[in-house]
């Protein structure tokens, strides 16, 4: 699942998977998507509901007194939200108004939605293309030193 498109969040915060990617989350048997924030940029992850179980999983077995893992696990983790979907309906997603703001998202407006393999971005059109064209946003977090265990999560 790879590529670029731009939606529209609907007026109650919620978007349509586009079609190009329905099909193959059919394939795949997935029956819910988790959106959360992504520890490093204004923007969510969208994960379908098998690869979150893994990435949830990974995130639960680490130490949480380690300070940088228990923000990780707060931020991914503490701010999911999981839908279902009808998988032979639009695959409607709510965008929770937190996980909106987080990623300054407004209702009824055009978003950002990047497949990105196994998981999808999306942004508010303007922090995508500052970031596409190699600028610097105010609230991304990219000086994070991480411990070797964290390396090996796709997050």
């Amino acid at each position: 699942m790879f590529g670029f498109t731009t939606i529209s969040i609907d007026a109650k915060g919620r978007l349509a998977i586009p079609a190009k990617y329905r099909d193959q989350l059919l394939a795949q048997n997935e029956e819910s998507i988790v959106v959360t924030r992504d520890p490093q940029y204004p923007s969510l992850k969208i994960y379908p509901g098998s690869i979150w179980n893994t990435i949830a999983s990974e995130l639960q077995s680490l130490q949480g007194l380690d300070p940088i893992v228990r923000n990780l696990q707060w931020t991914i983790l503490g701010n999911a939200s999981v839908s279902t979907f009808d998988p032979k309906g639009r695959m409607l997603i709510l965008l929770p108004s937190e996980l909106r703001e987080y990623a300054e998202i407004k209702t009824a407006e055009k978003v950002s939605f990047i497949g990105m393999g196994n998981k999808f971005e999306v942004w508010n059109d303007k922090n995508w293309e500052i970031r596409q064209t190699g600028g610097a946003l105010s609230t991304e977090i990219l000086e994070v030193v991480l411990p070797e265990r964290l390396k090996t999560i796709s997050f």
